[in-house]
């Protein structure tokens, strides 16, 4: 008896017909110093540069994405973006493993991680957005997700830049909107600063409010076991970058060494790089930022590795693309809770009860503001909309 093949519907058959990159530079309210300021290694932060790509089918489909840049690269971003975006026309948008592969390939020389893998993130979550958009699921109900709203803590209010009643201000303010946790800067090159900053907002919010500690990678190896001996006793959460981004094996020491857990993996470009961190143990908590590791597919590997090794996660920056990613990872994660990028958007997250509420619309569930348009330095489009 012949059987019947099912026709092809018109999601098999469709193609990208358009695409738009932008770069846009949001202005901060105020200059944000970490640690790396204070011992002279950047200047103060007054903006973020943001990497938008939107594609469109020729069946009428969209999609959104984002990649960004703080202090320099914004502008090389968006060079290396405009110059692959041709690959995409006329390339079925379900194909999302076969197209970052394709514009890896074609910006290879330059490297498969960094500044040209940041560019294609920006691609890569616009086609999950409209990989999600015409399932009509929100991304984390297409990634399978483990839960409805997860763990969230603050940094914003956090920065070295502010005085110590400010500080215990911003710890007030968070927790009153319902965030679940409170992250501090540290890393000043006067340590006792650190320490007297710290215990006192341990005081201030009890022994056993969520607290954690960013040094940003400006510790030497003999300061990191001090701090991070001193810092045991205080029942934080975690230790992040208390050592360089790339020092796998002296970040394992310390992750061996101190029950309080030690978390890292922010500033790492690559499923490579994560991977050396993962197979080594040099981290509790593992930060992967999808823009930063080129987009939602290669983070869902870095996520896979993580899992396997038993790692706990909290994915760095961008809450709301990563409050998807984290709600589909097995382990109860956390992701970091940053006001900064609200004014690109319509949209804002929910947060209730120490969570955040990841959003049941479609796709990413975003849509940009009215305000973009006036912060968008250059724009270059494709191909033809439908």
């Amino acid at each position: 008896m012949a059987t019947t093949l099912p026709t092809p519907d018109s999601a098999d058959n469709d193609t990208i017909a358009w695409v738009r990159v932008s770069s846009v530079f949001l202005p901060l309210a105020n200059p944000i110093s970490d640690a790396k300021v204070l011992t002279g290694r950047q200047k103060p932060m007054t903006e973020i540069a943001i990497l938008f790509a939107e594609i469109e089918t020729r069946d009428g489909h969209k999609g959104l994405g984002f990649s960004y840049s703080k202090r320099a690269g914004g502008p090389g971003q968006f060079a290396h973006a405009k110059e692959i975006a041709p690959g995409l026309i006329g390339e079925n948008p379900s194909d999302i493993a076969k197209l970052w592969d394709k514009l890896c390939w074609a910006g290879a020389s330059v490297g498969r991680s960094g500044l040209a893998t940041q560019a294609i993130g920006a691609f890569d979550v616009a086609l999950w957005d409209l990989k999600a958009k015409r399932a009509n699921l929100s991304l984390a109900r297409l990634l399978g997700a483990q839960r409805d709203s997860v763990r969230c803590y603050n940094t914003s209010g956090g920065f070295l830049h502010t005085p110590l009643d400010q500080l215990m201000k911003n710890t007030d303010i968070s927790r009153e909107k319902g965030i679940g946790g409170i992250k501090l800067k540290v890393g000043q090159p006067d340590f006792a600063l650190d320490i007297q900053r710290v215990g006192t907002i341990r005081k201030h919010l009890g022994d056993n409010f969520p607290l954690m500690v960013d040094a940003n990678q400006q510790w030497d190896r003999p300061t990191a076991q001090r701090m991070c001996r001193h810092f045991e006793a205080l029942n934080l959460v975690w230790i992040e970058e208390p050592l360089d981004c790339y020092d796998a094996e002296g970040h394992a020491a310390l992750a061996a060494q101190f029950d309080t857990p030690i978390a890292t993996g922010e500033m790492l470009t690559s499923v490579a790089e994560h991977w050396e961190f993962i197979k080594n143990r040099s981290a509790d908590y593992l930060m992967p930022d999808a823009p930063r590791v080129g987009g939602i597919t290669p983070y869902l590997k870095v996520a896979a590795l993580a899992e396997h090794a038993g790692l706990m996660l909290a994915p760095h920056f961008a809450m709301e693309l990563h409050v998807h990613l984290a709600a589909a990872y097995p382990t109860e994660p956390w992701v970091e809770h940053f006001e900064w990028l609200e004014p690109l958007f319509n949209e804002r997250l929910a947060i209730k009860d120490g969570r955040m509420l990841v959003p049941t619309r479609p796709g990413l569930g975003l849509t940009l503001s009215g305000q973009v348009k006036a912060w968008t330095a250059q724009s270059v489009e494709t191909g033809r909309r439908a």
